[in-house]
Formats: C-alpha cells, sequence, structure tokens
C-alpha cells in the first residue's frame, strides 16, 4: 500500500486548501509587487518631466478648482436629469421596438417595416449629429411656439439614437431564449402573449442586462452632447469657466463627476458579467 493511500482523506483536503491558500497568497504578493512597480514607475516619469510643473498648474490647480466645482457640480444635475428621463423613455421605446420586430403577425407587416426603418436609421446617424439634427431642425419647423426648451430636444435626440441600440440588444435576448420555452408555456395553457410577458422576456431581458447596463453606461457620458445646442451642462460650465480662466482644471472637475457616476456602474456591469457566466 502506497504511504498516499494511508493518510486519511480529511488530512488531505487540508493539504491541499493549505496549498491553495500559499498559492493566493503568493500571487496576491506578486500582484500587489508589480502594481507598485508599473504605477509607481509611471508617478515617477510624469512626476519628474520638464513639463510637470506648467501641466500641474494648467490642469490640477487646487484654488481653480475650489471655484469651479460649484458651477460645474450645478450643470451636472442636468447632466443626471437628462440622463434619467432618457434612460426611461429607452426602456420602454426600445422595448416595444423589440416586440413588434420578433412578432410574426402579417398584421404588423406595416410596424416591422417601420420599426426596422427607424433602428436602421437611429443606428446609422452618429449620436453629436442626431443632437444636432433635432435640436436646431424642430426648432426651424415652428410647428411650436415658443420653441421646446433645448435641453428637452437633446434628450429626444438621445432616445432616438439610444432606443435603436437598446432594442437590439433586447431583441438578443428574446431570441437567445430556446422555443422550447414558449412551446412548454402553450402546453400548459398559456397565450401567446402570456408566454412573452411571462415566460419569455423575463429570461431574455435577465439574459442582457449586463449590456444593457454598458449601454446606459455610454448613454450616461453622451448626454454630455447636449451642450452642443445650448444647455449649459457639466462639461459646457467647465468650457465656459476654461475659457475665462484659461486654465483646464474644470474640465477635470467635470471628468471626476461623470467618473463617479460611471466607474461604479462598470464594476456593477462587470460583476453582473460574472455571475451571468458562472451560472450558465
Amino acid at each position: 500500500m502506497t504511504e498516499a493511500a494511508t493518510i486519511p482523506a480529511s488530512e488531505r483536503r487540508l493539504e491541499r486548501e493549505a496549498a491553495k491558500r500559499r498559492r493566493s497568497r503568493r500571487g496576491a504578493a506578486i500582484a500587489a509587487l508589480s502594481s507598485v512597480l508599473v504605477i509607481g514607475g509611471l508617478a515617477v516619469l510624469v512626476l519628474t518631466s520638464n513639463g510637470w510643473p506648467e501641466v500641474r498648474e494648467t490642469f490640477f490647480s487646487w484654488t481653480e478648482f475650489k471655484n469651479a466645482f460649484g458651477e460645474v457640480l450645478s450643470g451636472f444635475w442636468l447632466d443626471v436629469k437628462v440622463f434619467m428621463g432618457v434612460e426611461v423613455a429607452v426602456l420602454v421605446i426600445a422595448l416595444a421596438l423589440a416586440l413588434i420586430r420578433v412578432s410574426r403577425s402579417s398584421g404588423l407587416f406595416p410596424l416591422r417595416l417601420l420599426s426596422t426603418v427607424f433602428v436602421d436609421v437611429s443606428r446609422g446617424i452618429p449620436t453629436v449629429l442626431m443632437v444636432y439634427l433635432i435640436g436646431f431642425g424642430v426648432p426651424a419647423l415652428q410647428i411650436v411656439k415658443p420653441a421646446p426648451d433645448p435641453a428637452i430636444l437633446g434628450a429626444i435626440a438621445l432616445t432616438i439614437s439610444y432606443s435603436g441600440y437598446v432594442s437590439e440588444v433586447y431583441r438578443a435576448g428574446i431570441r437567445s431564449v430556446h422555443r422550447g420555452q414558449h412551446d412548454a408555456a402553450l402546453a400548459v395553457g398559456l397565450t401567446h402573449s402570456q408566454a412573452m410577458r411571462l415566460v419569455i422576456l423575463p429570461q431574455g431581458i435577465r439574459r442582457v442586462a449586463p449590456p444593457l447596463l454598458n449601454d446606459f453606461i455610454s448613454l450616461q457620458k453622451d448626454a454630455a452632447l447636449i451642450s452642443i445646442i445650448g444647455p449649459v451642462e457639466a462639461f459646457r460650465a467647465a468650457q465656459i469657466i476654461q475659457g475665462e480662466n484659461f486654465n483646464f482644471t474644470p474640465l477635470v472637475a467635470a471628468a471626476l463627476l461623470y467618473l463617479a457616476v460611471t466607474v461604479p456602474l462598470a464594476r456593477v456591469v462587470d460583476r453582473m458579467g460574472g455571475t451571468e457566466g458562472a451560472v450558465r
């Protein structure tokens, strides 16, 4: 009988766990050391460069940051309001578009055609160009007097642009649910609409939750595009102050505000993506 066979299973398990902990500690130490070397090397390279004093004064002036932060933050609340309103509208409109496009009813063919055209056009036109077209084109029509608020027009443009993208994400999620789920729902007495609402949609949306959230991270940043048609949001407020003081620190303040929202959302997406992968 070999020596390994004489060792109890409980002791072998404890040895494997101890070895795993040693490997984990060794890996953590290597990661920490490499991070210190890389980040420290980059910091030394930047801080010892000839132009760093000028860059520090131009981009990272604490005095300018304090003076500008209040106005930039005030503009950022407009970004947040636009983002939240557009997100709700996109979720509803994109889902309607996706449901129309996956339908096979002959009577809905005109709607399917219009939905396809809408999605192709909204995804084909750059978002910044869509904001220009809606922001300046709608007031030129003079349908409503006085002209709508530019922030509302910008929100409409973002809604149109992102509805096309998000509808395709929804459609991919719906298509990913196996046909057998639909057949099983019909077999237990559900109608087609009930099967779609109670069986297919919950599974499909759950599968595409990470890419949906990813789109909304992009939307949160693209809310700054409404500044090109007039509204003073965070980026535009920072630009105005920068133009007055010839210092770029207000733009850094605006960037930090965007990062304060987008980075936590990105970590949520990473966690959801890892969880979904583990489940599958």
